[in-house]
């Protein structure tokens, strides 16, 4: 499994080699390191390495996979660059422009929730559609302001990638809702 990471204005490919209980293996930007990790509470971990323990706390932040980093000394901002994260960011470029948004599961998964019907106005950052994959629920958001044209999904549905759940058409000055 490979990440990318961006830690303040640094980008290190994370790659996990092998996992053996809490013996961890992992590659820095191809460096390796042997790790002993450790859950020690809700976003709270133990961290040993050669002899030395280091504790952090992630504080998950607004926006995917994106969290602060807190240790003994520090606070860091910090990014996980995945598959997912990385296909929801390309997404997202340029659809300023457009007059509406096609909102897609980025993974399999189950649609858990369904908040928005074909013809409702929503506001940016309301929730439309809720998938679970992986063990973990994701809200999918309208980006801006608009009308619901579409929805593709029903709640219990199995969604495959890349299906498209809803689409919204963005009010502008001109249209009366």
């Amino acid at each position: 499994m490979s990440y990318e990471i961006k830690l303040q204005n640094r980008i290190a490919r994370v790659e996990l080699l092998s996992r053996q209980g809490d013996q961890l293996l992992v590659a820095v930007d191809g460096k390796e390191y042997s790790l002993d990790f450790v859950r020690i509470g809700k976003g709270r971990y133990s961290i040993l390495h050669k002899n030395k323990s280091y504790n952090v706390e992630l504080i998950p932040v607004n926006g995917i996979k994106k969290y602060h980093v807190n240790t003994f000394k520090n606070t860091y901002e910090v990014e996980i660059i995945d598959a997912e994260s990385a296909y929801l960011a390309s997404r997202h470029q340029g659809q300023e422009d457009d007059d509406e948004a096609v909102i897609s599961s980025p993974i399999p998964g189950k649609v858990m929730k369904v908040y928005v019907r074909e013809g409702d106005a929503v506001e940016a950052g309301q929730t439309l559609v809720v998938i679970a994959a992986m063990k973990m629920e994701s809200e999918f958001k309208a980006p801006k302001d608009g009308i619901v044209r579409s929805v593709s999904a029903s709640e219990g549905q199995s969604v495959d990638a890349r299906q498209e759940l809803v689409t919204i058409e963005f009010s502008t000055e001109n249209t009366k809702s």
